[in-house]
């Protein structure tokens, strides 16, 4: 059987304040998908196993250019790669993937472009984690920050608190989420009406899994997975990468 990964790249990333798409941004001189692409490719689970397949989404006007991009830097790899259109939400985009799987695939890892630095070893754990009898599986990290729950704001825009939450059994969570191919397809079928609009869409596969009322199981996670939303996000990004190359 076979490991698949979902790279998805189809988000405009307009907080990050750049003319490109966000996933074609650079980074220390190349492509966050790319960064991203190579690390899900350098995985390597103690068995042996990595991703013989992998699915790109991409916006509309960029398909092209997207297949080119991975054809030159990943021509020589030993990886079935497809590009496909992605949706109007993150979880569109993300069926419209699962949708071109090879028919020998039974773990999917669903990862985020946003994502560029998250190391070769994280994806390996998850895929572990699958092949171990989890079928969905989400890196995860403790939250280290106080949490709290607030009601409506007043006139002013202050918010009340309401409560102020536990993080004992908090987890931000991270990417890529790994799954048993079987039950991510039924977790986007089920949840599929909702999923073409941003306010009623999931923001993560394991929440569709949650919906079901399936198990998700958290690893450990990795503090170079951070997302890069924002500018300031993409600098701490290569300062991270400089600081490697040192």
């Amino acid at each position: 059987m076979t490991v698949a990964a979902i790279l998805t790249a189809a988000g405009s990333g307009t907080r990050l304040g750049h003319p490109l798409p966000k996933a074609l941004v650079p980074l220390r001189g190349e492509r966050l998908l790319l960064h991203a692409a190579r690390g899900l490719l350098a995985a390597r689970t103690t068995a042996g196993e990595r991703v013989e397949v992998l699915v790109v989404t991409t916006p509309a006007d960029r398909v092209d250019e997207v297949a080119a991009l991975l054809a030159g830097v990943l021509g020589e790899a030993d990886v079935r790669v497809e590009v496909v259109l992605g949706g109007a939400t993150r979880q569109a985009s993300v069926a419209a993937a699962i949708a071109v799987l090879p028919h020998d695939v039974d773990v999917v890892l669903v990862h985020d472009a946003a994502r560029p630095l998250a190391p070769p070893s994280l994806a390996a754990r998850v895929v572990e984690a699958v092949r171990a009898g989890h079928a969905a599986v989400v890196p995860g990290l403790p939250v280290v920050d106080t949490v709290k729950r607030v009601g409506p704001a007043d006139g002013s825009g202050a918010e009340r608190v309401r409560e102020t939450v536990a993080r004992t059994d908090l987890r931000a969570v991270q990417t890529p989420q790994g799954f048993e191919r079987a039950l991510l397809v039924e977790a986007h079928t089920a949840g599929a009406d909702h999923g073409r609009d941003e306010r009623t869409a999931v923001s993560d596969d394991a929440g569709l899994v949650e919906r079901l009322g399936r198990p998700v199981w958290v690893v450990r996670g990795d503090d170079r997975a951070a997302k890069i939303t924002t500018a300031r996000d993409l600098a701490l990004a290569e300062l991270l990468l400089a600081e490697e190359d040192a």
